[in-house]
């Protein structure tokens, strides 16, 4: 059978690198690059069987291409640390790539889970992401938020999701939520360095009206409800950013 190499970027992430790598074990070989942390995350993960690297921070894409510089298999699960790969996924990922597919690459769902609940709707699920792919072949785009992998060659689909249990509380939330307005804004300056008026007030109308009511965010109760009202002011953040430091660069 052909080989696979699992990749993981980590900083600080000793509450869940264990429980990440016990499910790819399975695996030829795992790669990861950490960011220098400081709770140990390196060493359990060496313990855990891992090739580790440190490195520096060169950003979510930066950090997944070097690991995929560093994979040596034929194929690449790329992997957060707080997912987890399932019994019935790591026999599709098996089975899929022992037939020897014509595809370059895999969707894999993913089942979010927010402070321990599996959040159903409002976008949250299937979740399709590019995980499974030809180390050849595969490529994360450059850009500060969002990453994703482009392949070169068709793409399928697995049946089974990946668990992700991102989100542990509400605190760890709203912190990220600030951290990624922040990136998702310096990305969007590249393209529309002067958002309008109703960038700033529609678009987040926009969010909460498709996350709550068009995807169905309010049949998982006050959790739908709340990640629906985040996002639109993660949608308001990520475009009053983008203007007020736009701003702020135009008269330095």
């Amino acid at each position: 059978m052909e080989s696979v190499s699992v990749t993981i970027i980590t900083r600080n992430e000793r509450h869940n690198i264990r429980d990440c790598l016990a499910g790819v074990q399975w695996a030829n070989e795992i790669v990861v690059i950490d960011q220098f942390s400081a709770d140990g995350t390196a060493e359990i993960a060496r313990e855990c069987g891992a090739k580790v690297w440190q490195e520096p921070w060169h950003g979510f894409a930066g950090q997944k291409n070097i690991a995929l510089k560093r994979a040596r298999s034929t194929w690449v699960l790329s992997l957060d640390a707080d997912e987890r790969v399932t019994a019935p996924l790591q026999r599709e990922i098996q089975n899929t790539i022992a037939k020897r597919p014509k595809a370059a690459g895999y969707f894999i769902a993913r089942k979010n889970f927010f402070c321990g609940k599996w959040i159903r709707h409002g976008g949250w699920y299937p979740d399709y992401s590019l995980r499974l792919f030809k180390r050849d072949t595969g490529r994360f785009e450059e850009r500060a938020v969002h990453e994703k992998v482009t392949v070169s060659g068709k793409t399928g689909r697995l049946k089974n999701p990946l668990e992700h249990h991102t989100y542990a509380s509400v605190s760890d939330f709203l912190q990220r939520l600030d951290r990624y307005s922040s990136l998702a804004a310096h990305e969007l300056r590249k393209s529309k360095p002067s958002p309008s008026w109703t960038d700033q007030t529609l678009r987040p109308a926009f969010t909460f009206l498709k996350m709550y009511v068009f995807q169905r965010g309010f049949l998982d109760g006050r959790e739908g409800f709340f990640l629906a009202l985040s996002y639109a002011y993660y949608t308001f953040l990520k475009y009053y950013r983008t203007a007020a430091e736009g701003s702020i660069e135009s008269h330095d």
